[in-house]
This record gives C-alpha cells, structure tokens and sequence, in this order.
C-alpha cells in the first residue's frame, strides 16, 4: 500500500562555524539560543569545527563538543564551554572533563576520546570544508549556501539568518 502525503522536505540547515575558546562565538550564543527557540525543529542548526591557531585549547574543545554529541548533550556541552571561554584558556583539557562530569555526562568517556582521538577526523573534515567555502574566522554562519562572517560584528546577522530561514520555510508549505 502506498501513503498518498507528499514527503515533507527537508527542514533549512544553518551551519555554525565555531571555535569552542573563541570570545565572538560566546556573544554570538544570545543569537543563537535566540534561533533555536524561535525555530525549534524546523531549522536545523549544525556546530562546524573551525578551531582557531591562535587557540590552543580550541581543538581539543571541538573533539569533547563531539563526544558530548555522541553522548546527547551536544549544545548544552557548546553552551557551558563557551560561557566560560576563561576557564578554558586557564585550565585547558581537565576543563572540559570538568564540564562533562557538571553536565552528567560519561566524564571518563570524555578523558578517553580526547586522549585517543576518535572525534579528530570529524574536527578535520569540517575545518576543511569550512577553508574550502571561505570560512576564515568565527564564528560564521552558512544558510541556504550564503556566508555570513560574524567574526567582526553579530549586527544585523541574526536578522539576516531569520530573513533566509523565514524565506526557505516559506517555500515549504
């Protein structure tokens, strides 16, 4: 038996390229706490990796924002980390175990994956994709294949992003 509703296309995806020790991406998070109550479910906001140099910790937050994912607590561990960008810095890698272990999550877990490594390909691939399309600081957003670089000011962005988000939802219905 076939089911005669037409299949609903798939929700708008904005990509946020971040780097979890990075100062703009904390005062970019009012926005996009803001975007995920505003859309819930019918946008798909995905974390891309973009760790900077310049942060030494960055990199290893990006492969614990993965371990936290796999373990359910995705943005709650992006959130946490990033409200406290000067613990990080200071602390480094316990930081982030200390993190899990506040949030409930598998701390052991967390001091394992970033000792072996199993989350470094994803933080790879994404850096890599995120050069590739021109991402060159953070935190930058990519919606319906438009660049928006907020490494210099989130102004105006999170008005552009619901302008695009509210467009591409329109051509759903």
């Amino acid at each position: 038996m076939s089911d005669p509703s037409p299949v609903r296309p798939a929700v708008p995806v904005l990509d946020v390229w971040c780097d979890l020790q990075c100062p703009d991406c904390r005062a970019a998070l009012d926005d996009v706490r803001a975007l995920r109550a505003r859309y819930g479910d019918r946008l798909e906001l995905r974390l891309r990796h973009f760790p900077l140099e310049k942060n030494k910790h960055s990199f290893a937050a990006a492969q614990a924002a993965e371990e936290a994912l796999e373990q359910g607590r995705g943005w709650e561990f992006v959130e946490a980390v990033l409200g406290r960008v000067e613990e990080l810095d200071r602390a480094g890698e316990p930081f982030l175990v200390e993190v899990a272990r506040e949030l409930g999550l598998d701390a052991e877990e967390f001091d394992t994956a970033l000792i072996d490594g199993r989350h470094i390909l994803i933080v790879d691939a994404d850096q890599a994709e995120g050069k590739a399309i021109g991402v060159s600081g953070t935190p930058t957003y990519v919606i319906d294949g438009e660049r928006l670089d907020g490494g210099k000011s989130q102004e105006g962005l999170r008005e552009r992003i619901e302008q695009i988000a509210d467009r591409l939802l329109a051509g759903q219905e």
